[in-house]
């Protein structure tokens, strides 16, 4: 190695190491995954980006994975020192089996009588909101762009550009419907059918997901009047009965503290903090967006 290339490296190593060591000085509460805290205290589960139950999805900055939400979960269920949980959604939804595991999971912990507080971000939406209404109150800030509530399947049909380039594609199967949404050909007016009651089927359980978290909060006749895959303001969402409470970050992490009886000044604990490297992945977002809209699955 040459010593400019030397001198470049060591400066970037330097660098590096300054912004994690402001990271630790502007977030004096935050603990490593796993670490205990001295005395009770409050858990941070992060669920940011996409909703995916792919397992390399938080190294590569593509969204969030089951896997380690799930584990930060059972975490704070396992920890006698963790009281309550404030659940920080930034997502726009993602995979319906993904937002179901999570809901499951975080339905438990409450089981435990250990009470778990959303906090909005800018996005929390769909997926997003399916896991909120697994929480015992949820708090948005006024202009979070929430709701959603609906599924969708999206399919590609390039018979017209295979056509152009001279491609053709012939499948043996063993059923008629093993091709189901192949990207060579149009859909069948069966084989339509046949998705859409999956949509349909998917779209009812997404119902009462919500029905049962926002029981006495919101009626029937009144979800079902939103319930079309709308936006809805933190704001808008608060009038509907999707929304407990407006604040920030701060103000449900009060909320939490509260419902557990901890003191104010009790701490927080990051229980699946997102580390430097899978910061600097995640770039643009441009992972989290295809990962939304690649392959023939239902999404929330």
């Amino acid at each position: 190695m040459g010593k400019k290339a030397f001198i470049a490296a060591f400066t970037i190593f330097l660098l590096l190491m300054s912004i994690l060591s402001l990271r630790a000085v502007f977030a004096p509460n935050r603990q490593a995954p796993g670490q205990l805290s001295r005395g009770n205290a409050v858990g941070i589960i992060r669920v940011e980006g996409a909703i995916t139950g792919d397992s390399s999805a938080g190294w590569s900055g593509t969204g969030t994975s089951t896997d380690k939400v799930l584990a930060a979960i059972r975490e704070a269920a396992s920890r006698d020192d963790i009281k309550a949980v404030v659940l920080r959604i930034n997502s726009p939804g993602g995979s319906a089996v993904a937002a179901q595991e999570i809901g499951i999971e975080l339905d438990k912990l409450r089981e435990r009588g250990k009470p778990v507080i959303t906090s909005m971000g800018d996005t929390c939406a769909s997926g997003g909101y399916w896991i909120a209404c697994s929480t015992d109150y949820i708090m948005a800030n006024s202009t979070t762009m929430t709701g959603s509530i609906g599924v969708i399947m999206e399919l590609t049909n390039l018979e017209g550009l295979f056509g152009k380039l001279g491609i053709s594609q012939e499948a043996i199967k063993s059923g008629e419907y093993k091709d189901i949404g192949s990207s060579s050909r149009q859909l069948k007016p069966e084989e339509r059918q046949l998705l859409q009651d999956m949509v349909q089927d998917s779209y009812q359980q997404f119902i009462d997901q919500v029905a049962k978290g926002r029981q006495g909060k919101i009626d029937q006749a009144r979800l079902m009047g939103i319930a079309d895959g709308r936006v809805l303001t933190g704001k808008q969402a608060q009038a509907y009965g999707l929304v407990d409470g407006l604040g920030n970050y701060y103000d449900a992490v009060r909320e939490a503290q509260k419902r557990a009886n901890l003191d104010e000044n009790s701490k927080t604990v990051e229980l699946n903090e997102t580390l430097f490297w899978e910061e600097l992945m995640s770039g643009s977002g441009l992972g989290s967006w295809l990962q939304m809209r690649l392959g023939p699955a239902l999404r929330y």
